[in-house]
């Protein structure tokens, strides 16, 4: 994208991506490999198969690139741009940092777009478009850009840019590998995302920024427990949900 929106997309064509991203993905292996106390956590069957995704996203993406980004009008402001903020002025010494994976510029009509990229195995159903904590960082990054920037908060829209590692198989139409999804970011969600942030930071920090001391009981949940580490470690969480 930086290549393709400050000088072309024919030179954006000619990057050989797909050994780009074998060198970084050896990388980022080998650093959480050392960091691991050098030991594996994947195996080479494992690793191909997600190289190997990744290999097709990005040809799909490189194919179907004018379909998803536009130079008419649209400039890119910055991949990976930084966010630093404090949420709660009550708290001064908590910071919010985030980065945003593509911001571009629609000139003719002074919007703001936000994209967020998000792997996803098959791609969102209901239940993921339906999960408000997904859709609160997207409306932090909006209400927090806005902020920050200096930017009018009513002219920033927002997107999720799914990218799906496999695809059903379909013999009546071409399944693509992209899915956008942009969820509602008036001033009602705005105020329910600002509400459960707040909600964490003072629930999670004291005024001067340390960490509250306290009991907090687990709330096991097949949904809850899915990712968490501890399920099956009796002797950290008693009431995890491995079942």
């Amino acid at each position: 994208l930086d290549v393709m929106y400050e000088k072309s997309g024919a030179e954006a064509d000619r990057i050989d991506l797909e050994t780009y991203f074998e060198e970084r993905f050896r990388e980022a292996y080998l650093k959480d490999y050392k960091s691991n106390k050098n030991v594996h956590f994947s195996n080479p069957a494992e690793m191909k198969e997600f190289f190997d995704d990744g290999v097709e996203i990005i040809k799909y993406i490189k194919k179907k690139r004018n379909q998803y980004f536009s130079k008419r009008g649209w400039y890119l402001v910055k991949c990976e741009l930084p966010l630093l903020i404090t949420p709660n002025n009550a708290y001064k010494n908590v910071l919010y940092r985030g980065y945003l994976d593509v911001v571009l510029y629609h000139e003719p009509t002074n919007t703001i777009k936000i994209i967020d990229i998000k792997t996803s195995t098959r791609g969102w159903g209901d239940k993921d478009k339906k999960n408000e904590d997904k859709q609160f960082q997207l409306l932090l990054y909006k209400k927090f850009f806005a902020q920050q920037y200096n930017f009018p908060i009513e002219n920033i829209d927002i997107e999720f840019f799914i990218v799906k590692r496999k695809l059903y198989e379909s013999e009546d139409y071409v399944i693509p590998r992209i899915q956008l999804f942009k969820p509602a970011s008036g001033k009602i969600k705005l105020s329910r995302a600002e509400k459960a942030i707040n909600e964490f930071i003072e629930q999670t920090f004291t005024p001067e920024g340390k960490h509250n001391e306290g009991y907090y009981p687990a709330n096991p949940s097949k949904f809850n427990c899915g990712f968490c580490p501890f399920k099956n470690n009796k002797e950290l969480c008693s009431a995890g949900a491995s079942s």
